[in-house]
């Protein structure tokens, strides 16, 4: 009995110690789990060669790639004002997102535009001004020469090339049924015409870049057959050759390959899971006139629909060598789409996208004044891409010599773009451009097609009004005498002062 009263005392004594020592341990063993990774991280950063910041200072020079990885979110959300965020600011996003949403459009005590620096525009407007029943707030414009059979009535407004690649399914999807809904066209991009521009039946300009997309043979050239599959369905209103695009113009496009998904590539015609180059010229064609000869194959291919071209204007005697060629060859494109060296939606090298390609008000202008001076504008109508967000740009730019507009990144906000800046790595935090369906799983289509109608109804409203406040009716009437700029601090030009107008004929001779 004493033996076993000692064994059981001696257990409970070696218990009791045993647990007064888990006591005082277990708090050290789990702080283990917070500072031993650091630990590690630590030792990894003195050890690595890679980054001298976190050899010098291991685990604190981690801050600063922390930091870094999140300035582009600091300067849009607290250190960028109104008016001088990049590359669209706060005020043109918000005007955008209000439009789109339908809610107050408005802005309280006065203008933040220095009205007196150099820069500063803005537009006449008369004592007549006319009324909301004077004016025309849903303008269309046909578009097609004399040798188109198939004439489009198109929308002032339209949305600009973005192809299923570069965004979503989703967003192509609620873009389409906006359109629909809106009864505005809705540009393809260069990777072809995917279900999901078809599926809601929403008018289409469908656009082929140098790599031929869903219009390919395997060895990526031109094939007239799979044209005509496409080029005659009932969606497609128009048919845009694409020269050239404001973010690369002489790059050609670029799907990265986390991108190019198995789907994607079938719709283009490529191999899946590898980054895709298009090259930066097209294979068909190597002068103006084979330019020409290729619009007039593919009207008659088409049936007769409206063919263009598209291109951000680089060198002026090329342009002005295709007008030659138009008036030699008697061939005419219906339209041409302007790109301004200020536009992109996706990804492009820096030098391109920064330093290429002439911006879209000198380019709508030369471009114009240039078809005035052949003779040839009045079979050809002139669609201007770049920065378009508000219903002075369009009044600014039709002014300029525009027919209609079309708009990329605004649609993309009406979508639900953020400017996260996430176009090109596939981690687009709102599913617009992205391939990932964890990301784009939050876009709800239906939702954001009545947003992309909203937008292109409210501004092409209040453009509408901006003209009547001129006392213009309708909006092909606006001239560049009616926009003023602001030079210096004492000086202001008319548009057409600084664009002047040329001689309808005049290079003729």
């Amino acid at each position: 009995m004493n033996v076993r009263r000692i064994f059981i005392a001696a257990s409970i004594m070696v218990l009791g110690a045993t647990g007064t020592a888990a006591y005082f341990w277990l708090p050290a063993l789990w702080s283990l789990v917070i500072v031993g990774p650091l630990i590690i991280m630590g030792i990894t950063d003195m050890l690595q060669n890679k980054h001298t910041i976190k050899k010098n200072f291991p685990l604190i020079g981690r801050l600063r790639y922390v930091l870094e990885s999140i300035r582009p979110e600091i300067m849009q959300y607290f250190v960028e004002t109104d008016t001088e965020g990049r590359p669209i600011n706060r005020q043109y996003r918000s005007l955008i997102y209000q439009r789109s949403k339908k809610t107050t459009d408005t802005v309280p005590f006065g203008t933040q535009m220095n009205v007196y620096s150099a820069g500063y525009e803005w537009l006449d407007h008369s004592m007549y001004a006319k009324g909301e029943k004077e004016i025309n707030d849903k303008p269309r414009i046909t578009v097609g020469g004399p040798d188109c059979k198939q004439p489009y009535f198109a929308s002032l407004l339209n949305i600009s090339a973005m192809s299923f690649g570069s965004l979503s399914k989703n967003a192509i999807m609620a873009l389409n049924k906006g359109a629909k809904k809106g009864r505005f066209a809705h540009n393809t991009g260069e990777g072809s015409i995917s279900p999901y521009h078809l599926k809601f039946g929403g008018d289409l300009i469908w656009q082929i870049g140098t790599g031929y997309f869903g219009c390919r043979n395997e060895e990526g050239e031109f094939d007239a057959e799979k044209f005509v599959e496409k080029a005659t369905l009932k969606n497609v209103k128009m048919i845009e050759i694409k020269l050239s695009q404001g973010a690369k113009p002489g790059h050609g496009g670029i799907l990265p390959a986390s991108k190019n998904t198995e789907e994607i590539a079938l719709i283009r015609g490529v191999k899946p899971h590898t980054s895709v180059h298009s090259p930066p010229s097209h294979s068909v064609f190597s002068n103006a006139t084979g330019l020409m000869n290729f619009i007039q194959l593919l009207r008659e291919k088409s049936g007769g629909k409206p063919i263009g071209f598209k291109l951000c204007v680089g060198k002026k005697q090329e342009f002005i060598d295709l007008c030659k060629a138009m008036i030699s060859s008697g061939i005419k494109p219906d339209f041409i789409a302007v790109d301004g060296g200020e536009g992109g939606t996706g990804a492009a090298p820096i030098e391109f996208s920064n330093s290429l390609g002439m911006p879209l008000r000198d380019a709508v202008a030369f471009v114009y004044d240039t078809l005035v001076g052949y003779d040839l504008k009045k079979d050809i109508k002139i669609i201007a891409s770049g920065k378009v967000f508000s219903g002075f740009h369009i009044a600014r730019i039709l002014a300029l010599g525009a027919d209609m507009v079309s708009s990329a990144r605004a649609m993309m906000m009406a979508v639900g773009c953020i400017q996260a800046l996430k176009c090109n790595d596939n981690h687009c935090p709102v599913g617009v451009a992205t391939q990932n369906a964890a990301l784009m799983k939050g876009l709800n289509v239906d939702n954001k097609a009545k947003r992309v109608t909203n937008f292109h109804d409210e501004t092409l409203r209040s453009c509408s009004e901006l003209a009547g406040a001129a006392g213009i009716t309708n909006l092909v009437d606006l001239e560049r005498k009616h926009i003023n700029r602001r030079v210096s601090m004492n000086a202001v030009l008319k548009y057409d002062e600084i664009f002047p107008y040329i001689e309808k004929g005049s290079l003729l001779k």
